[in-house]
């Protein structure tokens, strides 16, 4: 029986003896005698000082001391920037979007829509030049479309934004970046005999692209893949539509092939 009272106390002890080793260890909270104003200073002090992680934190804490106030709100928008500048998108898009979820209402929806937007725009910036050594119909451009998106509902939302004009040119942008993708990719597949996926992804880029620079390279696509395809009459139609769209296109010379580089094309 001694024994067993000895295990019970044994085993107090080092419950004891763990939470206050817990309790040493844990560090005070340096912003618990902090206004939610003082915060705010200082995690915006972060932000200049390039040090968006711990400005994420300060902005967190806001939000949970501020609640329900303008000053919170301001701090959701803050860390999603904050996170943008980290090269963290998704956790960006993701404080965006419940930001707009709960505050529907809010002046700042505009910016929030904008800077969604960017976040997906800057993923893709390097579209081009890291297509280098890659099979390109392998890339995803779902951060594109998901860019022209918000780019397009601020824009339909908020046609008077501060923020409209350079979403505009930004869409435009993007619709021409996402119609070169689609004709390089049917390029690449000319390029390799695969001249039925080729056609697909020509057609595709002119349905979905109307007047992007690109969709000149994509109708003499279309033309030498019929020619290939030994299909005459769809390619006579397809080399009219280029004459008639591209009169002085370099394409229409007996000298141009499919396989040089596009005006585009930096590699």
């Amino acid at each position: 029986m001694p024994s067993a009272k000895l295990s019970v106390v044994s085993a107090f002890l080092l419950a004891a003896a763990a939470m206050l080793s817990g309790c040493a260890s844990k560090q005070p909270d340096p912003t618990a005698k902090m206004t939610p104003e003082e915060i705010y200073a200082q995690a915006r002090e972060e932000m200049d000082n390039v040090q968006y992680a711990k400005a994420v934190t300060l902005f967190e804490k806001l939000e949970g001391r501020a609640a329900g106030t303008p000053l919170a709100q301001q701090a959701q928008l803050d860390k999603a920037y904050a996170h943008y500048k980290a090269e963290e998108p998704a956790q960006a898009v993701a404080t965006l979007d419940r930001f707009m979820r709960l505050h529907p209402a809010s002046p700042a929806i505009d910016y929030a829509l904008y800077l969604k937007g960017l976040v997906n725009f800057n993923e893709n910036a390097g579209l081009f030049s890291s297509w280098v050594g890659q099979d390109l119909s392998e890339r995803d451009q779902q951060a594109a479309k998901e860019s022209f998106a918000a780019f397009k509902e601020l824009v339909t939302r908020f046609p008077d934004s501060r923020y409209t004009p350079d979403a505009r040119a930004r869409m435009t942008y993007i619709v021409n970046s996402l119609a070169r993708y689609e004709v390089h990719v049917a390029r690449y597949y000319y390029s390799r005999g695969a001249y039925l996926a080729a056609i697909n992804r020509a057609q595709q880029a002119i349905a979905d692209y109307r007047d992007a620079p690109a969709l000149e390279e994509a109708l003499y696509l279309l033309v030498q893949c019929y020619d290939a395809l030994q299909m005459t009459q769809l390619r006579d139609d397809a080399r009219r539509v280029l004459e008639s769209n591209y009169p002085q296109s370099r394409y229409l010379s007996s000298n141009a092939a499919v396989n040089q580089k596009s005006w585009w094309q930096l590699w």
